[in-house]
């Protein structure tokens, strides 16, 4: 089996070379951590028998623990798969994706942090707003997101994903409303409000929008039954 250590020692070297300009320090890193992920020549960790009669002792090499390495995360991540599942409730879900356009990828590169925390707020208090405001659900909803930085080509596209239930709680009669499957909201209603807060949060956190920012951005809101797949 080829492992990613392996890969990164050997194309590593090309790699800063050709890139070193770009690299952010959290990229660096996290190629020294799976650098070093399970190797004989790193950190070790002693198993020994409790039968006193066997005795035998075992070096066992460390696992970097990155959150990028795909040996060490992928145990944790069917855990978190498997405890999201234990949470499903009785409604239909939706899979809405929010896309950053073009356009701002190069202020969002050069400021990650902040942008990225700006992406996530806005999402949130937009899919809040519009649930309270719905004639139907008008109350409470909770929803799992999640940031993808880049697409399936490997080309940097920072979008958050989000698994939502048709469903809220009413908070002034405790009561359970779920949504008729088939559509949750306005993907173009999305698409505008979402831009509208992202563009006033940039400026707000002192950033520049860029002049060619387009007026049409990209939501995508779909219903995926039961949220399982």
């Amino acid at each position: 089996m080829i492992l990613l250590s392996s890969i990164i020692k050997t194309f590593k070297d090309r790699y800063l070379d050709r890139y070193k300009k770009s690299i952010l320090p959290s990229h660096r890193k996290a190629i020294q951590a799976m650098e070093q992920c399970r190797q004989e020549h790193g950190p070790h960790m002693l198993a020994q028998c409790s039968d006193h009669q066997c005795g035998e002792r075992t070096y066992i090499p460390h696992s970097c623990g990155h959150r990028n390495c795909p040996h060490c995360q992928n145990h944790e991540n069917q855990q978190w798969i498997e405890n999201q599942l234990s949470k499903q409730l009785p409604a239909p879900y939706y899979l809405i994706t929010f896309t950053l356009p073009e356009q701002l990828r190069d202020l969002t590169w050069h400021n990650q942090t902040t942008m990225y925390s700006l992406m996530f707020t806005c999402v949130q208090d937009l899919l809040k707003t519009f649930t309270r405001n719905d004639k139907k659900l008008g109350g409470a909803a909770g929803f799992t997101t999640i940031i993808h930085t880049h697409s399936r080509a490997l080309d940097y596209h920072p979008h958050i994903h989000v698994v939502m239930p048709g469903a809220s709680i009413c908070m002034k009669t405790r009561l359970w409303r779920v949504k008729n499957p088939g559509y949750l909201f306005s993907h173009k209603a999305l698409a505008k409000v979402f831009r509208a807060k992202m563009l006033q949060a940039i400026v707000d956190s002192g950033l520049q929008v860029p002049k060619d920012c387009p007026q049409q951005w990209v939501v995508d809101c779909k219903d995926v039954g039961k949220g399982d797949k």
